[in-house]
């Protein structure tokens, strides 16, 4: 019997139907790579299941030990308060579950390879060969830091296709990314594509597609969905939150 605890992959959440099918899709993902791990999604908000009624299924069963991976890309608000003041009603809740919380899995580097594979397939659909700019794509935080955090993340993508690079936000935080396309046309620069940072598609990575074209952008790439690199970065994430169960010797 595997007594491994269960990896929760915890997404935001969103009214749009395509974002819980694509999180599940990426739960399906990181199942291939770990067929042995019992994997199971929920739902910060909008969709069910939430987390609380994935631990009672859980207990239900016999688990008695989990891992919730936010599936977020920076440390914002919902990562820094909401994830864990669930996770500690339920803990304080006296549930048969014992759950840790992991690590955001963004921003990472490491997916940087999901986004170039998400922006290579818009270029072909576009007939696009030629860039001269780009734009990197995220939600948008309240939060400086995690808007700052996103924009290290956009120098780097830029400094490994030698290309300059800006961020955009889809809320929160200027500038949109129709702003940003124009500011690069404005520049000179014909050839700009935007890069979606967003795990899942919903209201506001179409809202930030849809003001990227309308300023010019040649191609805008899909949220970075389900991937291979995703679903091993998930799963490291899972094994440093692991470590956080194991009994520490008094």
């Amino acid at each position: 019997m595997n007594n491994a605890p269960v990896l929760i992959a915890l997404a935001h959440g969103s009214a749009d139907p395509r974002s819980a099918r694509t999180v599940q899709e990426i739960a399906t993902t990181t199942k291939m790579l770990r067929p042995d791990l019992r994997i199971e999604s929920a739902f910060l908000d909008h969709v069910r299941p939430d987390l609380d009624a994935v631990v009672e299924r859980l207990a239900r069963k016999g688990v008695t030990e989990a891992v919730v991976v936010p599936l977020l890309l920076t440390s914002a608000y919902h990562a820094r308060v909401d994830v864990p003041a669930v996770v500690q009603k339920i803990n304080n809740s006296g549930a048969d579950v014992r759950v840790t919380v992991a690590d955001v899995i963004g921003p990472d580097p490491a997916l940087l390879s999901v986004l170039d594979v998400r922006l290579r397939e818009a270029l072909r659909l576009a007939r696009v060969r030629e860039l001269d700019a780009l734009v990197l794509a995220a939600a948008g935080s309240s939060d400086a830091r995690a808007n700052a955090s996103i924009a290290r993340v956009a120098r780097i993508w830029g400094y490994r296709h030698n290309l300059p690079t800006t961020v955009a936000f889809a809320s929160a935080a200027p500038p949109s990314t129709g702003e940003a396309v124009r500011d690069w046309r404005r520049q000179g620069k014909r050839y700009v594509a935007v890069g979606s940072l967003f795990v899942a598609p919903g209201k506001l990575p179409d809202r930030a597609e849809e003001l990227a074209l309308e300023a010019g952008a040649v191609a805008v790439s899909a949220p970075l969905g389900a991937h291979d690199e995703m679903a091993r970065l998930i799963l490291a994430r899972y094994c440093v939150g692991a470590l956080n169960l194991v009994p520490i010797p008094a």
